[in-house]
């Protein structure tokens, strides 16, 4: 034990988007906060957030169709779709508040790539074309293009439709404004940022224990793991916590012993894809075309032919395949999974393995499939894709989130805030869509962790991400075109952050009978305003 305990106002543990996202916003709202950000490898974002972790889609829904499910008469739910966009919406606005401000140097880590649906077969055709007759009645998806023309969808993606059968039945829709987002290179401009403006980032840190102190707040045992350490155990006392770990937040949770994280289990599933730079193929194809899951198959599973832009350079990726490791993170332990077995959750665990033996089906297929088998799953979008011009890379370790639920357990692939009754821990767990709604997530904690402060930040977070103070004109409701109001957040897993329970201020509303007017909305997420990497 160090003789010694730093005491801070709030400490972040993991050097990921989500914990850049929010310190930057507490930066912003209280710059006498003293805020460290703690990181168990050598470098800012190197897990989940980095750019070849992820498929580096911005998700707006505009492309997606596990956003858009059928209902049992056949229409289509957008209520999911809307606000998924409307939260990617937030976090470009507020990375354009941060490049306005100068606190970001470049707005070079997004790139303009159209976001496109493509499906075979005349029941996939007819599905999407009910799924555009829903979507583009609503104002935010109103600019999407809808073709069942080869030729047309050809002009859009050759490299989809070249060599491709002439009687098969196909469509595609097509979003121009959709955008590529190397997380990676984004998360360490702001991290620059944070440590310009005073915040403290331990490299190399782990850790090791987390407990309740008697007086209020935590007391976090770190660990250096750099070889010449000195001194090698640090502790700190921190009125807040927040744990933004990827897949080691389950953990870490857990040994913080409070309530609200028991019987939450984790599932951890891999990913590969296939990658190009080879220009003669990175020039012909510009765009994210999306299709639909293999039956039996996990929503995250969705294949995807994508332009990708990392660290200034183009490339292509087709993926994912789906692995499968007792790993919590790339870089973790063989032990994650058992190491996280607890009596509470012991129950959702086996209900869910019993219950989803179709997906546990399917990643034994796609574990032992063939390099041959994942050439024919990528010609099914590329029908003259060439086995020479690919290599396989490994993805990121994805964590889905296992909690009690019907019939024991359930399993859930979007995301969940878990937070302590007195507001003074948060964690994330879960995976998509992620990265693209942390402005929305980190607000919703910001919320529901600092109630009593909430109503005083929000005109600076207004001014930061306008979205919020329209949201806030127009008051609640359904969304347009049927579905849940737009600002509730299915993937949080939360109660509809427009109307708290508790009675305080939630983002995107403001009680009282006298609603503010409205700012200019963007009907649409911003694309950036130059593109420093030409594209094909």
């Amino acid at each position: 034990m160090p003789s010694t305990v730093e005491p801070v106002d709030v400490v972040l543990v993991g050097g990921g988007i989500m914990s850049a996202t929010l310190a930057t916003l507490l930066s912003e709202l209280e710059p006498s906060w003293r805020i460290e950000i703690v990181e168990r490898l050598d470098g800012i974002a190197l897990e989940s957030t980095d750019a070849w972790n992820n498929a580096g889609t911005g998700h707006a829904a505009l492309c997606e169709l596990n956003y858009t499910p059928e209902r049992a008469d056949g229409t289509i739910e957008i209520g999911k779709a809307v606000t998924i966009n409307k939260q990617f919406a937030l976090s470009c606005q507020l990375w354009d508040h941060l490049v306005d401000e100068g606190r970001l140097p470049h707005d070079g880590f997004r790139s303009p790539v159209p976001h496109l649906t493509f499906v075979r077969g005349a029941d996939d055709v007819d599905y999407l074309r009910r799924r555009y007759a829903a979507l583009s009645a609503h104002p935010r998806f109103a600019h999407l293009e809808y073709s069942e023309d080869p030729e047309t969808i050809a002009s859009w993606a050759p490299l989809v439709m070249a060599d491709r059968a002439p009687d098969e039945p196909v469509a595609a829709t097509r979003a121009t404004d959709g955008l590529d987002v190397d997380f990676g290179t984004l998360t360490r401009l702001m991290v620059d940022d944070l440590v310009a403006r005073g915040t403290t980032v331990r490299l190399q840190h782990e850790v090791r224990r987390i407990r309740r102190r008697r007086g209020g707040g935590w007391r976090l045992q770190l660990v250096d793991r750099a070889w010449n350490a000195s001194p090698r155990r640090t502790t700190l006392d921190a009125r807040f916590v927040f744990i933004g770990a990827g897949g080691g937040a389950l953990r870490l949770l857990q040994a913080s012993g409070i309530d609200e994280i028991k019987g939450y289990g984790g599932f951890p599933i891999s990913g590969q894809f296939l990658r190009t730079t080879d220009p003669a193929l990175v020039e012909q194809h510009r765009g994210k075309v999306y299709g639909k899951a293999a039956v039996g198959s996990p929503p995250m599973s969705v294949p995807h032919l994508d332009t990708r832009v990392v660290a200034g350079q183009p490339a292509l990726m087709f993926g994912p395949y789906a692995g499968w490791s007792m790993k919590f993170l790339k870089a973790g332990s063989w032990t994650d999974l058992i190491r996280t077995v607890r009596p509470g959750n012991l129950v959702p665990l086996l209900a869910v393995a019993l219950h989803n033996l179709d997906l546990l089906k399917y990643l034994v297929s796609e574990v032992l499939a063939t390099r041959d088998a994942r050439l024919r799953t990528l010609r099914g979008f590329m029908p003259a894709a060439r086995d020479r011009d690919w290599e396989m890379i490994t993805a990121g370790q994805r964590v889905q989130v296992i909690k009690r639920g019907k019939g024991g357990g359930v399993l859930e692939f979007g995301t969940e805030l878990i937070t302590s009754a007195d507001g003074s821990i948060a964690g994330l767990l879960g995976a998509s869509p992620g990265a693209s709604t942390a402005a929305s997530a980190m607000l919703d904690l910001l919320r529901r962790c600092f109630p009593d402060r909430f109503a005083g930040w929000r005109p600076r977070l207004e001014a930061m991400m306008p979205q919020l103070a329209e949201t806030a004109a127009r008051g609640t409701g359904a969304a347009p075109g049927g579905g849940e109001a737009p600002d509730a957040d299915p993937d949080l897993e939360t109660d509809d952050p427009t109307s708290p329970a508790d009675g305080t201020e939630g983002v995107g509303y403001e009680p009282g009978p006298e609603p503010r007017p409205a700012v200019r909305r963007p009907a649409r997420p911003t694309p950036p305003r130059r593109r420093d990497t030409p594209v094909a």
